[in-house]
């Protein structure tokens, strides 16, 4: 899939290892830039829902229409499907949501 940012300040997060590690940690680090490479090696959502990749799974209430994947505990990496037709995602943050 082709991936997207929401904005800068993450893209730079998710692309470059250094500050990733600055921001979050090395352990945290390395799961992050995992994710984003499991994101742009899978075909759509479904096959990361199905084959639990990362335990990804879809959202509900204030969240609908975003899905999550683990990083480490408790944090989440939350994105949404841009276009479906040619499978684009856009990464829309690192949060704590629980």
């Amino acid at each position: 899939m082709d991936v997207r940012y929401k904005n800068k300040k993450l893209q730079k997060i998710c692309t470059n290892a250094e500050a990733a590690r600055t921001s979050y940690g090395s352990e945290m680090a390395r799961k992050i830039h995992y994710r984003i490479d499991q994101l742009e090696a899978a075909d759509s959502i479904q096959e990361l829902i199905s084959n639990r990749i990362g335990r990804c799974h879809g959202l509900i209430g204030d969240r609908q229409g975003q899905y999550a994947m683990d990083l480490i505990q408790p944090y989440r990496l939350i994105f949404r499907e841009v276009e479906s037709g040619i499978q684009i995602v856009m990464v829309m943050e690192i949060v704590d949501y629980h």
